[in-house]
């Protein structure tokens, strides 16, 4: 790893580095077969992972997200606008630690189609509304337009990876995931729980960071001067 910057003067400028880093951070994405347990750090976004522990901006958080159909898109939204334009911090980073049924949201239209993924929601989401992608940048100007992204119409993946929210992926919630899917039926190739495993992972949304498991990761954040929001 080369030297890590020194904290720059302008807590913005924290921010759009890491993101700058975290979009030249490689992500594999050409797994055949995946194990279990991850125990080697090529099996997840190691270099992308540590970027983000060692955040050196001051104001952070991390969201633990575990239900779909809750409202963890818009709760984090509205920590990011009070942070930037109340408090003015803006090295504001939020974090998604995504397992539980929050994670189908992290995978892409082709594995909501092939797997049928609506079938683990109750049929509550036909598609993968969370991932549609983003409304047109919105200039700061309109902060206080409720039909802007700094409102409700921002409540999606890509809107809130655009302002700096960075999504976590579990490999231990994917292979739960497999699980369900093969006990289920939906497995049209009869491939086998790792390679199944495999192919979820191989299509997580563009930016997703992959983790070892989320419930082990949190700490690691917290460990960092992550607070923890649930």
């Amino acid at each position: 790893m080369p030297p890590r910057p020194r904290r720059s003067s302008r807590p913005a400028e924290e921010l759009g580095g890491l993101m700058n880093r975290l979009r030249r951070a490689p992500r594999r994405r050409d797994f055949t077969t995946v194990p279990m347990i991850l125990q080697k750090s090529d099996f997840w976004d190691n270099e992308a992972l540590k970027e983000i522990i060692a955040y050196r901006g001051a104001h952070k958080q991390v969201w633990d997200n575990t239900n779909l159909a809750g409202p963890w898109l818009n709760l984090m939204r509205n920590s990011i606008n009070a942070q930037i334009f109340s408090f003015e911090h803006k090295d504001f980073l939020a974090v998604s630690a995504t397992h539980g049924t929050a994670h189908l949201a992290l995978f892409d239209h082709v594995m909501w189609e092939k797997f049928e993924l609506a079938t683990l929601t109750g049929d509550r989401f036909k598609t993968n509304t969370l991932a549609m992608p983003k409304p047109a940048p919105t200039a700061f100007a309109r902060s206080e337009d409720p039909n802007s992204v700094f409102g409700p119409v921002g409540d999606t993946i890509p809107a809130l990876q655009e302002r700096g929210v960075v999504f976590l992926a579990c490999h231990n919630a994917i292979w739960e995931v497999t699980a369900k899917l093969i006990a289920s039926g939906k497995n049209p190739d009869h491939a086998s729980h790792e390679a199944v495993t495999a192919e979820l992972t191989n299509h997580l949304v563009d930016g997703v960071v992959l983790t070892p498991g989320i419930v082990a990761t949190i700490p690691e954040l917290q460990q960092a001067g992550f607070h923890y929001a649930t």
